[in-house]
């Protein structure tokens, strides 16, 4: 098992933590992508899970990429520019992709710094709370890079284009409370209070039934860039099998009762 991704499992409820304090929690590493991929398909595979949170160990979410590497040019960093483009695919493009199959909701508990890549895996969240102590930067332009882990994507979908431009185009860094005003955060808490408080969420959602949950989260994604007609026909499907659930059909009767 990695220790680049700590993974604890408390009844339906896992906690995946980068355990990479040393690099920032750089996430452009190798054992850290394979680790969230294996977390994903093992999320999925497991029935019995209903939610994840995801968090940083120690002062910071994620710095996103190995800035020591790319200053000594090692790593993908050294490679020819070539190579580079097939390394951001066969790398750091692998998570998004991954943690846009997840079945179940997934919180990201923003415990510190999210910076450059670190701030566009906070956005792959389906939601955010985010400590006192947090801060959000798509700083790339300032190392005179671009966003190359879906960012663009990710963040004018969270935010509106407006304040995604003004992040991008400057990478200045904002605070918890500014990211609360722009919708990039559900919450702002203290920061001894965050990972509870992620897991009263966490436990508001495990409530329900497993199959509906993971077809309600597959409906919203699909619907963030479907048609209307699509994402009809996609609920069309989905319903009769949620109909024939035996926990639908137990809670349906129990309600009748009540």
């Amino acid at each position: 098992m990695s220790t680049a991704l700590e993974i604890t499992t408390d009844g339906p409820i896992r906690t995946w933590t980068i355990n990479l304090p040393s690099v920032g929690n750089a996430i452009t590493g190798k054992d850290v992508i394979s680790a969230i991929e294996a977390a994903v398909d093992s999320a999925n595979a497991d029935t019995d899970v209903r939610a994840v949170i995801l968090t940083g160990e120690g002062k910071i979410f994620s710095a996103g990429g190995n800035v020591k590497e790319m200053a000594d040019q090692t790593g993908m960093f050294g490679l020819s520019a070539l190579d580079q483009r097939h390394a951001y695919v066969d790398g750091v493009q692998r998570i998004p992709r991954a943690l846009s199959r997840l079945e179940v909701p997934l919180i990201g508990a923003i415990n510190g710094a999210a910076i450059g890549a670190g701030c566009d895996l906070a956005l792959m969240c389906d939601i955010r709370i985010a400590s006192e102590r947090a801060s959000f930067a798509e700083s790339f332009v300032q190392l005179g890079l671009i966003p190359g882990d879906g960012g663009t994507w990710f963040l004018q979908r969270v935010i509106g284009y407006q304040r995604a431009a003004e992040m991008t185009f400057t990478g200045d860094r904002i605070d918890a409370t500014t990211a609360l005003e722009w919708g990039l955060v559900t919450s702002v808490v203290p920061h001894d209070e965050l990972l509870p408080r992620a897991r009263e969420l966490a436990e508001r959602i495990a409530k329900n039934p497993p199959h509906s949950l993971r077809m309600a989260k597959r409906l919203l994604q699909e619907s963030r860039t479907g048609s209307l007609e699509s994402t009809l026909g996609m609920a069309a499907a989905m319903q009769p099998l949620a109909h024939r659930d035996p926990e639908h059909l137990q809670r349906i009767a129990k309600w009748k009762t009540s």
